[in-house]
Order: C-alpha cells, then sequence, then structure tokens
C-alpha cells in the first residue's frame, strides 16, 4: 500500500499539487483498495461499507468532471490506475 504521500508525488501536475482531481482521483482510489481487502476479513462490516460506497461515489463525480474537461488527463489517469478493464 503506498503512502499518501507518495501517490500525491506520483500523480501531481506540479510541485505542490494536492488538490487537483488526479491526485484526489489516485488518493481515492487508494484507500477504496485497502478497504477491499478489510471487507474481505471483516464481512459484516456495513457501517464501513457505508463510507466506501460514499468514496466510491465521490471518485466517480471526480472521474466524470475529469472526462468533461480534460479527455486525455481522464485517459491517462484511468491506464495508470488500472480502472475501467
Amino acid at each position: 500500500m503506498a503512502t499518501t504521500q507518495e501517490v500525491m508525488l506520483q500523480y501531481q501536475r506540479a510541485k505542490g499539487d494536492t488538490g487537483s482531481p488526479e491526485v484526489q482521483v489516485a488518493l481515492l482510489t487508494s484507500r477504496i483498495n485497502e478497504l477491499m481487502a478489510h471487507f474481505k476479513i471483516h464481512v459484516k462490516d456495513h457501517h464501513g461499507r457505508r463510507g466506501l460506497l460514499r468514496m466510491v461515489s465521490k471518485r466517480r463525480t471526480l472521474l466524470d468532471y475529469l472526462k468533461r474537461t480534460k479527455l486525455e488527463s481522464y485517459r491517462s489517469l484511468i491506464d495508470k490506475l488500472g480502472l475501467r478493464k
């Protein structure tokens, strides 16, 4: 699992960039992947699952925004993160 700083450094547009959609999607994806491993062990954690669904929804919204505004950036981010098989 990558730390927050590592993810930010890998996906930032410029030095010090922490709020761009690319960074936010990458951070959410990292956290979602961590939670997926958690739910394989803790099947009955329904309250945590609600948080996971909120993160997935937020990531979807950010990806929609990125697709609308910067299509090329959207496509490269999808490839890097391994989303959309």
